[in-house]
C-alpha cells in the first residue's frame, strides 16, 4: 500500500495511507489534523467516517449534471450525506467547503450534521476559517448568517460565505472524557 508522511510540523513520526478513513472525531492518531483532503459521511442521521484522500476535489458544473441526479437518486442508503472539503495547498489556516452530496431521502439533520462536523475538523486544524461558494437557492443568506457565515467577494457575481474562527471555535462535538460524540440538539 503506497504511504504518505504527514509533515504538517506537528510530532508526527508515522506513515499514512494515501487513502485512508478515520471514525474517531477524538482524532488519536492525527489523522484528521494532518490530512488536508478528505470527505465526510454521514449514514441515516449518523457520522460514519471521515474518508481522506492524497488530492484535492475538484467539482464542475458539467459533473454535477452528468452525475448529481444519479447519485442522488441510485443510493443503497435511504440517507446519505457526503460533505467535500481541502485545505488550500498555500492557505494551510483555512478549508474550504467544495460541495454536498445527498441521497433523495437524506434529511436536514444528515446535512446539519456534516457541516458540523466540517466546523469540528475546523477545530482540530486549528483553522483560521472555512469558505465556500453557495449555487443552491434554497440555502438562504439567512440560514447562512444563523449558522455562524457571512458573506464574502460580494463584488463576485455568485454568493460567497466565510466562517471565521481565529481560535474561537464552537463547542467540540466529541466528549473529552469519554470519547464519544455529543448527541447534537434538536435545533442544531
Amino acid at each position: 500500500m503506497p504511504l504518505s508522511k504527514c509533515n504538517t510540523g506537528q510530532d508526527a513520526r508515522y506513515f499514512m495511507a494515501l487513502f485512508d478513513q478515520e471514525s474517531d472525531l477524538s482524532d488519536p492518531l492525527g489523522k484528521i489534523s494532518c490530512r488536508a483532503y478528505g470527505t465526510i459521511v454521514i449514514e441515516n442521521g449518523k457520522f460514519s467516517k471521515i474518508k481522506f484522500k492524497p488530492w484535492p476535489k475538484i467539482i464542475s458544473t458539467w459533473e454535477i449534471g452528468l452525475w448529481g441526479n444519479r447519485t442522488h437518486e441510485q443510493s443503497d442508503i435511504e440517507d446519505k450525506c457526503l460533505l467535500y472539503y481541502n485545505q488550500p495547498f498555500f492557505h494551510k489556516r483555512f478549508l474550504a467547503l467544495k460541495y454536498i452530496v445527498s441521497t433523495r431521502g437524506s434529511s436536514f439533520r444528515s446535512f446539519r450534521l456534516a457541516t458540523r462536523i466540517l466546523d469540528e475538523i475546523a477545530r482540530i486544524k486549528k483553522s483560521d476559517a472555512i469558505v465556500c461558494e453557495v449555487t443552491n437557492a434554497f440555502i438562504s443568506n439567512r440560514l447562512m448568517k444563523r449558522w455562524g457565515w457571512e458573506q464574502h467577494l460580494q463584488d463576485r457575481p455568485t454568493r460567497h460565505f466565510i466562517k471565521r474562527f481565529y481560535g474561537e471555535y464552537s463547542k467540540s462535538l466529541v466528549d473529552t472524557e469519554s470519547g464519544e460524540m455529543a448527541e447534537l440538539s434538536p435545533q442544531m
